[in-house]
Order: C-alpha cells, then sequence, then structure tokens
C-alpha cells in the first residue's frame, strides 16, 4: 500500500491558488475564442429547413425556398477573384482553399430584412457534404455590395 502525505504550508497553499488561476484563465481563453461575432457558425445542414434555419439564427429573414441552386467545382488554382472571395471567408472562419477541386454546390436565397438598401439582396451558402464550407450577403447589382454571412 502507497500512503502519500502532503505539508500545507503557505507556499504550497499558494501554488495550488496560483495554478488554479492559470488553468481557469486559459480555459476562459479558449472558450472566448470560439464565440467570435465576427465568425458565421459551422453547421450540418441536410435540408432546405436546415439551411433556412442556419441563415435565421444569424439573423436573416430569407424565403423558404432558394431562387437557385447550382453546382460548381472550386478551382485548383485561385484566380485574383477567387483570392479575394477567400479573404472574405477566411474573415469569417471558413477556407474554400481547402476544398480546391471540389464539387459543391451554391443554395442562393432571397433575404427579405436587409435594411438600408432597396435593390435585390441575397445569401449564398456553399455547402459540401450537408455542411456549410462558406458563403455571403450580397446585391444583385453590378455597383452593389458583398459582405459575410453574419449580420452587420
Amino acid at each position: 500500500m502507497f500512503i502519500c502525505t502532503l505539508k500545507w504550508n503557505k507556499k504550497f497553499a499558494l501554488l495550488i491558488i496560483i495554478a488554479a488561476a492559470v488553468v481557469l484563465c486559459a480555459l476562459i481563453l479558449s472558450i472566448g475564442k470560439g464565440n467570435n461575432s465576427n465568425s458565421a457558425a459551422i453547421a450540418k445542414v441536410k435540408t432546405n429547413e436546415d439551411r433556412v434555419k442556419f441563415l435565421e439564427n444569424l439573423g436573416w429573414e430569407v424565403d423558404s425556398e432558394p431562387i437557385e441552386e447550382k453546382n460548381v467545382v472550386i478551382p485548383k488554382k485561385f484566380s485574383d477573384v477567387y483570392e479575394t472571395y477567400n479573404r472574405l471567408q477566411l474573415e469569417q472562419g471558413y477556407d474554400l482553399s481547402k476544398y480546391c477541386g471540389l464539387e459543391t454546390t451554391i443554395y442562393t436565397y432571397s433575404v427579405r430584412n436587409y435594411s438600408g438598401y432597396i435593390g435585390e439582396v441575397v445569401a449564398d451558402l456553399y455547402v459540401l457534404n450537408y455542411e456549410v464550407i462558406g458563403g455571403d450577403i450580397h446585391s444583385r447589382a453590378l455597383d452593389g455590395f458583398m459582405h459575410g454571412l453574419c449580420k452587420k
């Protein structure tokens, strides 16, 4: 039988308290990193209802059915346009470069609650294997805008 005894003195107690505080701070910081308000959530979206709910959870009111659904292959080598678009994806926690050469489906939904803009606004969701791998909110006008999925 093995018995271990510890002598409790002020130095040992202080050391235990400091170690516990360091562990607690590390835990709080790691939880805080996962809750970045500029990042879109990673989500499994097996059905149209899941995709609509995903967008609603980000604050968007969208039509119940997509206005467009198309399959695209993410290029193996990005053009300048794709590089710029992927920077937008990186800002919100996605990275299309991980999917180069793969076919993905883009679901486009009409956004009904975009304030401050009169023209048509849509949400694009890039979905691969039932997982959102990217997306954006943009206007359909040539001189329009585009930003990440999270509501500004």
